[in-house]
């Protein structure tokens, strides 16, 4: 488990980007030393889970096609990023409610150290995303029984 400094801007930055969604406004925000953040439509749901052998990232992305959503691992960031098209207006069809997200979204997060990010791998399947980001070798836990004297 590694530490992380806890920025307490990031969590304004939270709460300011979901009151902008709220209120349908998208403004890009900049923090201290890093560059622009990417603004996104919505962003999908994220279930992220670690096994002895890899870290498993499972992302909602319903009516959302294959060709729509892009997969990067670059400098130790995992970036899932997306569209989800908003059906035409047909004649004769009236919406009286949209309440989906659509528009682009990006999800970013941080490869944890020991994760060997060359094997990493991407499935699409109903809706779901899931990434399996194997571990190398060192990383693997191991099990070692110590001999009490």
């Amino acid at each position: 488990m590694n530490l992380i400094k806890w920025n307490p801007f990031s969590e304004l930055e939270d709460i300011s980007s979901r009151l902008n969604q709220i209120f349908g406004r998208s403004a890009a925000s900049a923090t201290a030393g890093h560059e622009m953040m990417k603004v996104a439509d919505w962003a999908p749901s994220v279930d992220i889970s670690e096994t002895d052998q890899a870290f498993l990232i499972k992302a909602e992305i319903p009516g959302v096609k294959k060709e729509d959503v892009k997969v990067t691992v670059d400098n130790g960031v995992l970036t899932i990023q997306g569209e989800r098209k908003m059906e035409k207006e047909e004649k004769g069809k009236t919406f009286h409610r949209i309440e989906r997200s659509y528009g682009s979204f990006v999800r970013s997060f941080r490869v944890p150290a020991g994760v060997d990010d060359s094997k990493a791998k991407a499935e699409f399947k109903d809706g779901m995303i899931n990434v399996t980001l194997p571990k190398s070798e060192k990383a693997k836990s191991k099990s070692v029984e110590i001999a009490v004297a």
